[in-house]
């Protein structure tokens, strides 16, 4: 009896021994998945060189030669190829300058200067179609800073406006709009307020139409055509001067009778 039952003990651990070593080997090997790859770094950005764009465009040689003296350049470099916002820059053309009478740029400070060229720029790259959700936000900070250094913005069915307070222009054409560095044109130097003061003199009320007074009526065009006879007047009927050519004939032979009795 105890072998019987050492025996059926002796089975049932050999059958479960047995079992799991077949299921083991029958079960593959579990997959070896890959490791997962890294992100992609995102793309650097192409280097802009801002004085090459302005060299070959515009001409902006005054504009860019106010850059370089200032030193502002280096502020307008870093930000366009340094930081992920970008940089707007708005730039007048040679014309601007040399048509800028008053005020004068020659009696400013070299600080002065570069906030002037300072006040130019926006620190974040803007395309066009930005601007019209820009013009909700004004007024805008400049790199020379908010308050009186800022500027507003409208858009006029698609055509972008600025107002520095002296200067109210507009962006004429797009000279480079790839992000970061966006380069409008502008047909005015942006003068702003804090340099040149608030007590901005009124924009010259357009010169009126002179007034042209009704050409008085000569004699000669009361006259019609009609015989030289004057409007409202009724011109003689033929009857009346065939009257007349009669008496004339009398007259003209009673005068000739009287002379041949003389003669």
């Amino acid at each position: 009896m105890e072998l019987s039952m050492i025996f059926m003990f002796s089975s049932t651990l050999l059958f479960l021994f047995t079992s799991t070593a077949y299921v083991q080997a029958a079960s593959p090997p579990a997959a070896i998945l890959p490791p997962t790859p890294a992100p992609a770094p995102a793309p650097i950005p192409p280097y802009v060189n801002l004085t090459d764009l302005l060299s070959v465009a515009g001409p902006f040689h005054t504009f860019l030669s106010y850059l370089v003296s200032t030193k502002a350049i280096d502020t307008f470099q870093n930000q366009a190829n340094n930081t992920d916002e970008g940089i707007t820059i708005f730039v007048p053309k040679d014309g601007a300058f040399s048509s800028l009478k008053k005020p004068s740029l020659t009696n400013l400070s070299q600080d002065q200067l570069k906030q002037l060229v300072l006040f130019h720029a926006l620190p974040h790259y803007y395309s066009l179609a930005e601007f019209k959700n820009l013009s909700q936000l004004s007024p805008v900070s400049t790199f020379a800073g908010a308050g009186e250094y800022a500027l507003n913005f409208t858009d006029v069915s698609g055509t972008v406006h600025l107002d520095s307070g002296w200067t109210k222009t507009k962006v004429s054409s797009s000279v480079h709009s790839t992000d970061p560095v966006a380069i409008y044109q502008v047909d005015k130097v942006l003068l702003p307020e804090a340099i040149f003061g608030t007590d901005i003199p009124p924009t010259p009320a357009p010169a009126p139409a002179p007034e042209i007074s009704p050409v008085a009526d000569s004699p000669s065009s009361e006259v019609t055509a009609d015989k030289g006879h004057a409007p409202g007047v009724a011109p003689p009927n033929s009857s009346y001067r065939i009257s007349n050519m009669g008496i004339w004939s009398q007259l003209v032979l009673a005068v000739s009778g009287v002379l041949v009795l003389f003669l």
